[in-house]
């Protein structure tokens, strides 16, 4: 297996979820066993530097790469998840996407004050999830040292807009 191979599984689907987006679909990578192990075997080498408690991943794919990445790592794992998902009391933070507004959900007591938190997620587009994501984690009194990604979408900004935010912590892209 290489980095090539394991690319070629994620496919395109023009259009969707809205005319004028092409979806990454990373279902094909995830159904190939050695595919799957080999991004995230490949993404924990590229972290091992960093000084990570716990790893966050973004919904919903996002929690797919975290959770095998946090394991990998032998890390604790938290969900950061769409409105209304989660069972306890929450933090939230809206945010803009490329075709739309969401907003983003953490249970408030899963993190200790301090923590120094890893946020994973699949795609990096425009940013907007990512720094949702990570002004949770600020919310929470803790420290984002790091966003990872499978890949980023060229041409929309995502690193620089994550940097303009005031997040300046390793940012690994894979692909």
């Amino acid at each position: 297996m290489n980095l090539e191979i394991a690319k070629s599984r994620i496919l395109d689907v023009v259009d969707y979820p809205k005319t004028g987006i092409t979806f990454k679909d990373i279902t094909p990578l995830l159904a190939d066993a050695a595919a799957f192990n080999y991004v995230i075997t490949a993404l924990a080498k590229k972290l091992t530097k960093l000084d990570i408690d716990v790893v966050a991943g973004v919904e919903a794919r996002g929690f797919i790469i975290g959770a095998a990445l946090a394991n990998q790592l032998q890390k604790g794992f938290i969900p950061i998840r769409k409105p209304g998902k989660l069972p306890r009391k929450t933090i939230r933070r809206e945010y803009q996407l490329e075709y739309g507004t969401d907003a983003l959900e953490v249970h408030d007591d899963l993190l200790a004050k301090n923590s120094k938190v890893l946020i994973v997620d699949d795609v990096l587009a425009t940013g907007g999830t990512a720094i949702a994501a990570g002004q949770l984690i600020l919310d929470l009194e803790s420290e984002v040292v790091g966003f990872a990604f499978l890949f980023a979408i060229e041409g929309l900004a995502g690193p620089d807009r994550i940097k303009a935010a005031g997040f300046a912590p390793a940012l690994e892209i894979l692909f």
